[in-house]
């Protein structure tokens, strides 16, 4: 044990232009996320283990991100904060719902857009003579969630530079911590002052701490927020002093977002991956998926706060996320079940090239 923990210090933003706008590395793991799963998507096809075309890849996943970012949005809010869908403000982007600085996304919510996308390309469009190209909608689900962990992961690890979705506490502030733990100052903004293990005294600290480095109207209008908020901003700046200063204020938590990264990006992704190494029946991936992401799932967010804003934030000892993705689990397991007794053609297998798959397309 050691009071040497790490002090989060990251950027969240790669270039910033005023203070609300800019770009920031969760952005840029979104891209990055959608790269990757073209990249695969294409490599895939040109192996003739899918029944996509390779110059068909890009089209699929420009569907499936509109389907993740949609979906994302639209599952925070109605996951998360229903309150978004009739907040509205006289300043851009003026809807709750559009507000993606009040909660950002939720990963359930995606995964049922990407599922729409699904529908969408299996449906096929139409070319000159007006015939439309179907393909079976589950093994486009199986390519979506072969190709989903790496966004997942990056997503992750953007969670963790932006210092949000915070893991449990490991020590209270000032107390002795295990040396992989890491202190988040965002904590102070990001929980309310009922929730944070600082005391009364540590607390006024903080205030006097935030006010002291505050710009003068901070100072002036007494907003703690906005003062704390600059304090950030200064030690992710380089502040090295004021870091200094807060640390011993801050508690030491789970680096839970990492945990996710690795378990919904590395391990969730190598589990699919080698599953596909041969072909399956469509729908199998897409099962395992649905049950390896919903075990890991519940299983990190025992590390891991849930958020702040649920009026009732566990149900019988589990939290929002959690529930939802023992229903991801059941429905894996439905889904696997189905499948394999329904039986047909298998499809896939990345081990080996698919003359079967490259027929279909040209037939088609």
């Amino acid at each position: 044990m050691t009071l040497a923990v790490w002090m989060h210090d990251l950027n969240p933003w790669v270039v910033r232009f005023t203070d609300t706008l800019g770009v920031r590395w969760y952005g840029l793991a979104y891209i990055a996320g959608f790269v990757v799963a073209w990249l695969g998507l294409r490599w895939l096809a040109k192996r003739g283990t899918v029944l996509i075309r390779p110059e068909e890849a890009l089209d699929v996943v420009v569907t499936g991100a509109f389907g993740v970012l949609i979906g994302g949005r639209l599952g925070y809010v109605a996951f998360y904060e229903p309150s978004l869908l009739w907040t509205f403000s006289h300043s851009f982007p003026f809807w709750g719902v559009a507000m993606l600085n009040r909660g950002g996304m939720a990963s359930h919510g995606g995964m049922i857009g990407v599922l729409v996308a699904a529908v969408i390309i299996a449906r096929g469009r139409r070319n000159a003579e007006g015939e439309r190209r179907r393909l079976p909608i589950l093994h486009v689900a199986d390519l979506f969630a072969l190709c989903a962990p790496p966004g997942l992961f990056f997503g992750r690890v953007a969670n963790f530079v932006n210092g949000e979705l915070l893991g449990k506490i490991v020590a209270a502030p000032g107390e002795p911590a295990p040396w992989w733990s890491v202190k988040f100052p965002q904590e102070v903004l990001e929980r309310s002052w009922s929730e944070l293990p600082q005391t009364n005294e540590q607390m006024m600290q903080i205030e006097r701490l935030a006010y002291e480095h505050a710009l003068p109207s901070q100072r002036d209008a007494l907003d703690f927020n906005a003062a704390y908020a600059h304090l950030i901003d200064q030690i992710q700046a380089g502040n090295t002093a004021i870091a200094k200063q807060l640390a011993p204020l801050i508690s030491a938590r789970h680096p839970s977002q990492l945990y996710q990264a690795v378990a919904e990006g590395l391990v969730v992704g190598v589990i699919l991956w080698w599953i596909w190494r041969k072909p399956r029946l469509p729908g199998v991936v897409g099962a395992w998926f649905l049950i390896s992401y919903g075990v890991l799932r519940v299983a990190t967010e025992l590390v891991r706060l849930p958020d702040a804003q649920l009026e009732v934030q566990r149900v019988l000892g589990l939290s929002r996320g959690q529930w939802l993705s023992v229903l991801m689990v059941v429905a894996g397991v439905v889904l696997l079940t189905v499948v394999t007794r329904r039986g047909g053609d298998r499809l896939g297998g990345w081990a080996r090239r698919s003359s079967r798959a490259r027929a279909d397309r040209s037939a088609a």
